[in-house]
């Protein structure tokens, strides 16, 4: 039995999204689809009409600086995210995070848009991103807009994109002198990796002193989380092993974490989190010299 019925390959951002308006629904696009088809085959995802394939779309696959950010484009592979000296430099806790989804083929294939807009709250690239203060461009048939990349989400496996709309790409600030970042995780030893707990964090130092940091956390709630209380806790005190104890006290009041049967139990993600959160900062601050 056939998946679909339509199989469409616009070449520009606005053919695309056009394509998704005008398609009996339900229309979908796809990239990589490492998760999509695996959800179609064993029957996860509803029937479909029509796929709207974006991987001829040039604008999708820019990698670049345009004046004050870092652009990643929506159709960039992780592999390349890995491989990449801009990102390398801009934006570590990305090129962490992606460097260790799934294996090396699902890495070439699967696009950071894909992973994003899925919307699952353990995403490591998502996760690798929140950290960043990153945006996250969206195109419609009528107008494009930029937004926070939290407020994609709405709940799990959730986005918050519009079925005639797609992203762009992501758009990440350019990291300064003694600013940055640093992504950990524990994962099962399988071949698929799935993370039991994710965390990345950036961080800005004034000398010995936190001048900015931020912190996200998956899975810590339905969405992928922005650990603000604790990054408040963080700002302004000096690095010390007492005002990282402070900041897990803080993170562990402000984390909702749950029983996964197939992962982890909530009282071991509480356990894990805490370690995460002194390897990833520690590792962020001596970055930042």
């Amino acid at each position: 039995m056939s998946l679909w019925k339509e199989y469409l390959h616009p070449k520009t951002v606005q053919e695309a999204v056009e394509a998704l308006a005008s398609s009996p629904a339900p229309a979908i696009p796809i990239a990589g689809g490492t998760d999509l088809m695996l959800d179609l085959q064993q029957g996860n995802h509803t029937p479909v009409h029509t796929l709207v394939d974006l991987t001829g779309i040039l604008e999708l696959h820019a990698l670049e600086i345009r004046g004050e950010k870092l652009f990643i484009g929506a159709g960039v592979p992780h592999n390349r995210i890995v491989e990449s000296a801009l990102v390398r430099e801009h934006a570590t806790s990305l090129v962490e995070s992606c460097g260790l989804i799934g294996g090396p083929q699902v890495r070439n294939s699967a696009t950071l848009g894909g992973n994003v807009a899925h919307a699952l709250p353990a995403a490591d690239g998502t996760i690798g991103l929140l950290a960043l203060d990153a945006e996250a461009e969206v195109a419609s048939p009528s107008s494009r807009r930029l937004l926070p990349l939290h407020e994609l989400f709405a709940g799990p496996g959730k986005s918050t994109l519009a079925a005639d709309e797609i992203l762009v790409g992501f758009y990440v600030p350019l990291r300064k002198p003694r600013q940055a970042s640093a992504f950990c995780r524990v994962m099962r030893a399988q071949g698929i990796a799935l993370p039991i707990l994710n965390l990345a964090a950036w961080v800005e130092r004034d000398d010995e002193v936190i001048r900015a940091t931020r912190i996200a956390v998956g899975p810590a709630g339905p969405t992928p989380f922005r650990a603000l209380e604790t990054g408040k806790f963080l700002t302004g005190k000096a690095f010390s092993e007492e005002t990282i104890a402070g900041a897990q006290e803080v993170l562990l009041s402000e984390a909702k974490f749950r029983t996964s049967p197939a992962r982890a139990t909530a009282e071991y993600r509480r356990e894990l989190v805490v370690v995460l959160l002194k390897n990833a900062f520690s590792a962020a601050w001596e970055r930042a010299k």
